[in-house]
């Protein structure tokens, strides 16, 4: 495979890593540019990066622990999400972070994790578990699940409940998701993309937004469509078929560097 066939096709899910690492579109973008173009540069990274996945997330981090990318601001000038999830990222060693990410959303296995930080395997499980303690220190929150397929909806509620956190109500459509938060406004939301009467996951978040900042996970089989670049796109996406563990770092994420205060 060809150097821009493999870059095509992992960088939608370098995209997603990124910005659940950084907690923004804007940042994380900024660093998978600064990636591509230090790939660009280097023949050797080039030929790295076409036989290997992990090499391309390897030339991320270094990118990322180099810290010295300035993102660019938001369409409206505003930092307020980004600054938050800079305030938090104080509280959490970047690594434990990069490692959960990388076992869990990203499905490497613990030998290509290590390879990617630069560290053992046995030190990239122990990042992990350093990470899965810290992040569930956080706030316990009130969710509110889209789903239209029962058996989904019923495994994240288990999966919601098992973390301490309460459902609100699960909704199949849009109309239903609205009613649900204007009686009891939720902290979090999973949402799918689509729904049983035809009706958009994404329409029934921008609707929700609509009453405040609140961080979303969105859960799809073709996370691809989502992750183009060419409008805002959500932080926060999980593939289906998913694993728990996956969806479990995903809420740890979206709770750590969501802008909103959980609700009690």
């Amino acid at each position: 495979m060809s150097v821009s066939d493999q870059i095509a096709r992992q960088l939608p899910y370098l995209r997603r890593y990124a910005r659940a690492l950084t907690g923004s579109q804007h940042s994380g973008d900024a660093y998978v540019r600064a990636t591509l173009e230090a790939a660009l540069a280097d023949r050797v990274l080039r030929d790295e990066i076409a036989h290997s996945r992990a090499a391309l997330y390897a030339a991320f981090t270094r990118i990322w622990t180099s810290g010295h990318i300035e993102p660019p601001l938001p369409e409206n000038g505003s930092r307020t999400h980004e600054e938050a999830a800079q305030t938090r990222l104080s509280t959490i060693a970047p690594a434990h972070r990069q490692a959960l990410l990388l076992s869990t959303v990203e499905e490497f296995t613990r030998e290509e994790t290590a390879q990617i930080l630069g560290v053992s395997p046995e030190d990239a499980d122990a990042l992990v578990a350093h990470a899965i303690a810290e992040i569930e220190n956080e706030s316990k929150t009130k969710v509110l699940i889209i789903e239209d397929e029962p058996l989904i909806s019923m495994q994240l509620e288990g999966l919601v409940g098992d973390l301490g956190h309460s459902v609100v109500g699960t909704a199949a459509t849009r109309t239903q998701a609205l009613d649900i938060f204007e009686r009891s406004p939720a902290g979090l939301v999973l949402a799918d993309i689509q729904l049983a009467d035809g009706s958009s996951g994404i329409d029934a978040v921008e609707d929700l937004l609509k009453f405040g900042d609140v961080p979303v996970i969105f859960i799809t089989a073709y996370p691809e469509r989502l992750l183009t670049g060419e409008r805002p796109e959500p932080t926060y996406l999980v593939t289906k078929p998913f694993q728990e563990v996956t969806v479990r770092a995903a809420i740890s994420q979206a709770l750590f560097f969501g802008s909103s205060k959980p609700m009690n």
